[in-house]
């Protein structure tokens, strides 16, 4: 039988967390971004945390929120700016933040490569830019390449559109982005979904995620991301 964990709340699915804690983040924008469980984890009280997704936040929600409340002590991302980032920026530009960039196709196969036991690999992204200062680099067929690492994490917090009380995920189109490779990279991963059904409902052909790679998922009410002016 799968180990999972339905819970009842958000507050409860991210109990524990522990200060330190390197946290993989899906989402996509506001797609595929687990609202309730990066807000559950603002409430928590987990600090130091560095937390791996796509972008730094935007307006005063979500990972904004958690950056607003100094609960973050660095970002590895592909997108840290935007119009509404002024949270990162200003945390950024006081050193109370660190930053790694990281492009958006190495950043998801550092990740990827975490989840299947894959310890580095070489990519051309980023040669002979500032990105490989202090990177080992090899000439392969004439093409300079970058030597990344694997991106693991101890929790990762992903969105899907249904469970099975298996475990079982299926994601609800661009929403999926980081969401599968996330589940397979940390030691424990946190789903929040729109809905739970029975064990067989779900066409296996459609699983992405299967119960394997999950360990807790709680039913919430759907909650994009916000962004925009200041509270």
């Amino acid at each position: 039988m799968s180990k999972v964990k339905i819970l009842d709340s958000a507050a409860e699915a991210v109990a524990g967390m522990a200060d330190g804690a390197t946290v993989l983040v899906g989402g996509f924008g506001s797609a595929g971004q687990p609202v309730q469980l990066i807000e559950a984890l603002l409430e928590g009280g987990a600090r130091e945390l560095t937390v791996v997704s796509n972008n730094a936040g935007g307006g005063d929600h979500g990972l904004a929120a958690l950056i607003r409340e100094g609960r973050v002590r660095k970002v590895v991302c592909s997108f840290p700016r935007q119009s509404d980032s002024w949270h990162f920026d200003a945390a950024y530009r006081a050193g109370a933040i660190d930053l790694e960039l990281v492009p958006q196709g190495t950043l998801a196969e550092r990740i990827r490569a975490a989840g299947a036991g894959i310890g580095a690999f070489f990519t051309p992204t980023g040669f002979g830019t500032p990105l490989a200062e202090g990177k080992e680099t090899r000439v392969i067929d004439g093409r300079g390449y970058l030597l990344e690492y694997a991106l693991p994490g101890d929790v990762a917090l992903v969105a899907a559109h249904q469970a099975d009380e298996l475990g079982n995920l299926v994601y609800r189109k661009t929403a999926r982005n980081f969401g599968p490779v996330m589940a397979t990279a940390a030691r424990a991963t946190i789903v929040q979904v729109d809905e739970i059904v029975p064990v067989g409902e779900l066409d296996p052909e459609h699983v992405v995620t299967p119960c394997l790679h999950v360990d807790r998922v709680v039913r919430v009410e759907r909650k994009l991301a916000m962004s925009g002016g200041r509270s």
